[in-house]
């Protein structure tokens, strides 16, 4: 399972973000830990460069928020992050710098690392998305198993227990997610891949690939 590693998916240098993952082996191990983490290093923010409004909500002077947006925290939302009409973001959310919430987007304990766009009626929970990527239009992370059992990792006959009923998709640097694919519970996508609209993802994903399909992903040329 090292192809699932923090270190193989994600390039982590937002001094903000960067100490939510110091001593973990695998991203998904950060998702117990987004609300406490953002309550301890909200105050220690920058005061020149974050606004503290309350609530357990610390946000960007640079950031543009919509109106319509709502926040709930624990919250903190990076330098020029761009938060559009009635995005929702529902608490536990740690939004890096240059990031993309669009209109009609949720998210619910996540970690967008940098320069994410969710642009378009995404619906993000439970999840990690690495600098750089992009979920089409309509794409989401599906979080909880149908049958509510403890979601796990599974690639190539390998079994990675996570412990966690919620756990959404891992993604990593650089990957595209085509419009209205759905990433079922324990996705990892490693980076700079490539996912065709209209997928069902589960299991992992190597890295530099193309994923068609369930057993027809190409390896990048």
């Amino acid at each position: 399972m090292d192809s699932i590693t923090i270190k193989e998916l994600y390039t982590i240098e937002n001094p903000v973000i960067a100490p939510l993952f110091e001593g973990l082996t695998y991203p998904f191990e950060v998702l117990p830990k987004i609300g406490d983490y953002i309550k301890n290093v909200g105050p220690t923010l920058d005061k020149e460069v974050y606004e503290d409004l309350g609530d357990d909500i610390w946000i960007a002077k640079s950031a543009k928020i919509a109106p319509s947006a709502f926040i709930s925290g624990p919250c903190i939302i990076g330098e020029n992050t761009e938060v559009r009409h009635c995005a929702f973001i529902r608490g536990n959310a740690l939004v890096g710098n240059n990031c993309v919430v669009g209109n009609s987007t949720e998210l619910k304990n996540v970690v967008l690392i940098g320069k994410v766009q969710v642009p378009h009626y995404n619906y993000v929970g439970d999840s990690v998305l690495g600098y750089g990527s992009h979920m089409g239009a309509g794409s989401i992370t599906s979080n909880v198993k149908s049958d509510k059992t403890l979601v796990a990792v599974k690639n190539d006959g390998e079994t990675l227990e996570t412990s966690l009923k919620k756990f959404g998709a891992m993604i990593g640097d650089g990957v595209e997610v085509g419009c209205g694919s759905v990433l079922n519970p324990g996705t990892v996508i490693g980076k700079n891949t490539n996912i065709y609209p209209l997928s069902s993802v589960r299991g992992v994903v190597a890295p530099n690939s193309i994923y068609k399909k369930a057993g027809e992903v190409a390896e990048k040329q």
